[in-house]
C-alpha cells in the first residue's frame, strides 16, 4: 500500500539515505530507532512537510512523491498533540472537516460517533488545556481519524505520558488498528511498544534501515550489536563455535561454554535475553541444554523486577520478577544455578 523506493532526504545535520520500505494495508508498523535516527525526518517526508531529494513515495500505486500534503490522504498526530488552545475538543476533532467544507450537521455526527469510539464524547466541549495527556492524546487521534486516512503517521504519540496512560492508549490504538484496519505508521525509540502493537517492525540508525521484521524476530534473532542492545538482550559474548549434533554447537566463551542452536562455526557473537534465563538455589530436572553453577554479584531492584547478575566464568544478566527473587532469598554471594535453553542463545556473525 505504501512503497517508499530510494528516498533520500536531508535537513540540517539529519539526514535519511537510499531507504527502501514497503507497508501493506492494514498493517500496524512500528519504527524503531534512537534519537537522530532519522525517524521523524521520514515521516514527515512522508506527509509531505519535507521535500525528497532522491526516490519515491508511493500511495496505492500512485507516486505522492511531489504532491501537496493536504491532497495525500494521510493523517499525522505528533507527540505534543498540537491541538488548539482556542477551541474545544468538538471543535479541535472537527476541524479538518470544516477545512474540506463539510456540512455542519454531518461534522458534528462524525465528531460524536468519533469521540464515541475513544471514550471522549464527554469532554467534547472541554478545551485542551482541561485535559491530561491521555485524554488530548484522544482528541488528537480522533482529529486525525475524521479524514479517513489512508495512511496513519504517529510521531512518539506515548513518550509524553505516565506508565498507566501510555498502557492504556497502547490498547485504545491495537483497537483502532483493528476497528477501522487504517495503516499505521508509529515512529518511537521504546521496544515495549514494538512489542505491544506491531505487526511489523523496522529498525533505524543514522538515517538508514539495519533491520525488518517482526517483533519477535528483531528481539529474539537482532541482526546486529547495536539491535541487540537496544532492545535489551544485555548478555552479549564473542566465542568460537563448533558443531555438535542434532543441530546443536557448543560454543566456547571466555570463562565457559555453552550450547546453542546454530550452524554457524568459528567466531560468532553471542546474545541471550535476560528474562529467558532462569536462576535456582539447586541443579534443575529440564530439557534445557544449559545449566551452570554460578554466583549472585550484583542484585538491582527496579520495582516490579529485580535484575540479577551472576558469575557463571562469564557476567550473565537474568531478570526476575519481585516475587522469584524474595522466594529465593536473593542476595550478593549467594550460589545458584542459571538455566537457559539451547534455542534461547541468538549466535549471529560480525
Amino acid at each position: 500500500m505504501l512503497e517508499i523506493e530510494h528516498l533520500s532526504v536531508s535537513l540540517g545535520e539529519f539526514s535519511v539515505t537510499d531507504l527502501n520500505l514497503h507497508i501493506k494495508r492494514g498493517q500496524y508498523t512500528v519504527l524503531l530507532g534512537p534519537t537522530g535516527a532519522g525517524k521523524t525526518i521520514l515521516l514527515e517526508t512522508i506527509a509531505g512537510i519535507h521535500r525528497a531529494d532522491t526516490g519515491r513515495i508511493l500511495l496505492n500505486g500512485s507516486d505522492i512523491t511531489h504532491m501537496p500534503p493536504e491532497k495525500r490522504g494521510i493523517g499525522m498526530v505528533y507527540q505534543d498533540y498540537m491541538l488548539f488552545a482556542h477551541m474545544t475538543v468538538a471543535q479541535n476533532m472537527g476541524f479538518g472537516l470544516r477545512q474540506h467544507r463539510c456540512p455542519k450537521a454531518e461534522i458534528e455526527a462524525r465528531v460524536f460517533q468519533t469521540a464515541e469510539m475513544l471514550g471522549i464524547s464527554h469532554l467534547l466541549s472541554r478545551y485542551p488545556k482541561t485535559l491530561s495527556g491521555g485524554e488530548q492524546q484522544r482528541a488528537a487521534l480522533g482529529r486525525a481519524l475524521l479524514l479517513q486516512p489512508s495512511v496513519l503517521l504517529l510521531d512518539e504519540p506515548l513518550s509524553a505520558l505516565d506508565t498507566q496512560t501510555r498502557e492504556k492508549i497502547r490498547a485504545e490504538l491495537r483497537r483502532i488498528s483493528q476497528d477501522t484496519g487504517v495503516t499505521i505508521l508509529h515512529i518511537t525509540h521504546h521496544f515495549e511498544d514494538m512489542y505491544s502493537l506491531a505487526d511489523y517492525a523496522v529498525v533505524m540508525r543514522e538515517g538508514q534501515i539495519v533491520q525488518i521484521g517482526t517483533p519477535d524476530e528483531i528481539l529474539s534473532s537482532p541482526a546486529t550489536d547495536f539491535i541487540a542492545e537496544f532492545t535489551g538482550m544485555e548478555n552479549l559474548f564473542t566465542g568460537t563455535a563448533r558443531p555438535l549434533s542434532n543441530g546443536l554447537s557448543e560454543i566456547c566463551l571466555e570463562g565457559c561454554s555453552i550450547v546453542a542452536v546454530t550452524e554457524y562455526t568459528g567466531q560468532v557473537r553471542v546474545g541471550i535475553r535476560p528474562e529467558n534465563m532462569l536462576l535456582s538455589l539447586e541443579r534443575v530436572t529440564s530439557s534445557a541444554q544449559n545449566m551452570l553453577p554460578a554466583t549472585v554479584c550484583q542484585v538491582i531492584d527496579s520495582g516490579a523486577y529485580v535484575k540479577v547478575i551472576v558469575d557463571a566464568g562469564v557476567r550473565f544478566s537474568v531478570v526476575l520478577t519481585k516475587q522469584g527473587a524474595e522466594q529465593l532469598k536473593i542476595s550478593t554471594g549467594l550460589q545458584v544455578w542459571v538455566t537457559f535453553k539451547a534455542a534461547a542463545v541468538h549466535v549471529y556473525t560480525y
